[in-house]
């Protein structure tokens, strides 16, 4: 029994998990280390905690990954994760520590928790469990398709006025891409576009209803200058463009080969967030094209072995996981590589796997295992399955 478990993990989805996060740990070590010593920190200060945060996330990989998918299906689980998660996001702005002008974190001793970060979990998983449970009736907009947005809704809405845009933004396409791929007719697609648009505008009316202070802090000067830079980021190098510009000049300064691991430039105070936000640009300037293929193709891969094990599932609960956990990782890479490389206004996301931070790669490693584990069902089932029902009927 054991032997044939086993036998039916995707090890290819696992080893290259593995390369990622393990390419990541390099580049942080050689993306913080002059940033550790502006800051009078040894100069593994970064990478031994990003060790310790790689542990931890490769336990909980393991744990989701040996750990039955369809439990948390069930509402002894699902509605305590779902109220846990609002209370959290409620809880962060009595308790929350503030930083970069968000109050997105909590202060564990040294170390920092970023609840948004983990809500993305029991938004993949609420979703996925609800939108299967009303396979039956989810041709029924108000009935089948409805109640679970205001779920997201309100989420995205406590995630925005941190504020963490980014995060708020992730979440909402992500819920998204479930929602869409939940099997609902194309008029109800439309139902929901409109509504999205509607509720929108509520929220755009209630940001200009809050006091002074609050807006500021969600649409300050800061933000929108990032927003507006990346058409023109020159005419502004020295403030709102002083970020792309600099991701422009290391990346451009990489070449097709690199300068060399560890010989960036940029990050040697030029480039702000080197070790989260704008690792790529390093990875471009000291690897080259060759380094930023390497990541690209391994997240590529890991997309599209995520989105073909929920093809494959045999129900409507693991396929939705795996959709949202593919969207999840396409969105936020997209986003980061976008926002690095000028496509995109800057919103400050990390590379999944790779960028600095443990709330992030913690989220990720237990979508990873819960991928994995659903694979591991379907690939048993489908190996062992009818051998099974056989030496049972005989």
């Amino acid at each position: 029994m054991l032997k044939r478990i086993l036998k039916s993990y995707d090890y290819s989805l696992i080893v290259v998990y593995i390369l990622l996060c393990l390419f990541g740990l390099i580049m942080v070590y050689s993306a913080s280390w002059s940033l550790a010593y502006r800051h009078e920190l040894p100069a593994d200060f970064y990478y031994i905690r990003q060790i310790k945060n790689l542990i931890i996330s490769f336990l909980f990989f393991l744990l989701f990954a040996l750990f039955p998918y369809r439990i948390y299906q069930h509402n002894k689980f699902l509605m305590p994760m779902m109220f846990g998660s609002i209370a959290l996001l409620l809880m962060i702005f009595m308790v929350g520590h503030a930083a970069n002008n968000a109050q997105s974190w909590f202060r564990l001793g040294s170390a920092s928790l970023q609840p948004g970060e983990f809500v993305k979990v029991s938004v993949i998983i609420y979703l996925a469990a609800i939108y299967a449970k009303k396979q039956k009736y989810i041709d029924d907009f108000n009935k089948g398709v409805l109640p679970p947005v205001f779920f997201l809704a309100f989420v995205c809405f406590l995630i925005a006025i941190q504020p963490d845009l980014g995060t708020a933004f992730i979440i909402f396409l992500t819920g998204c891409c479930i929602i869409l791929c939940s099997g609902m007719r194309f008029k109800s697609m439309l139902k929901l576009i409109g509504l999205g648009l509607g509720i929108l505008l509520v929220l755009s009316i209630i940001v200009f209803l809050l006091p002074e202070d609050i807006q500021v802090k969600i649409i300050s000067p800061t933000r929108m200058g990032r927003i507006t830079s990346f058409l023109n980021p020159f005419l502004d190098a020295g403030q709102t463009g002083h970020q792309l510009v600099n991701s422009f000049y290391a990346i451009g300064s990489g070449g097709i080969f690199g300068q060399g691991l560890g010989q960036s430039v940029q990050k040697l105070g030029y480039l702000p967030e080197a070790h989260t936000d704008f690792i790529i640009s390093v990875i471009a300037e000291e690897l080259g094209v060759f380094g930023v293929l390497f990541v690209v193709i391994g997240l590529f891969f890991i997309i599209f072995k995520t989105i073909l094990t929920g093809l494959r599932a045999d129900n409507p609960f693991g396929s939705l996981l795996c959709y949202g956990t593919a969207g999840l990782i396409g969105i936020q890479a997209f986003i980061n590589l976008g926002g690095a490389s000028g496509t995109i206004p800057i919103t400050g996301v990390t590379l999944p796997f790779i960028s600095y931070g443990g709330s992030s790669l913690m989220v990720l490693s237990v979508l990873m295992g819960i991928v994995i584990n659903v694979g591991m069902f379907t690939n048993y089932k489908r190996k062992y399955g009818r051998k099974d029902n056989d030496e049972e009927n005989t």
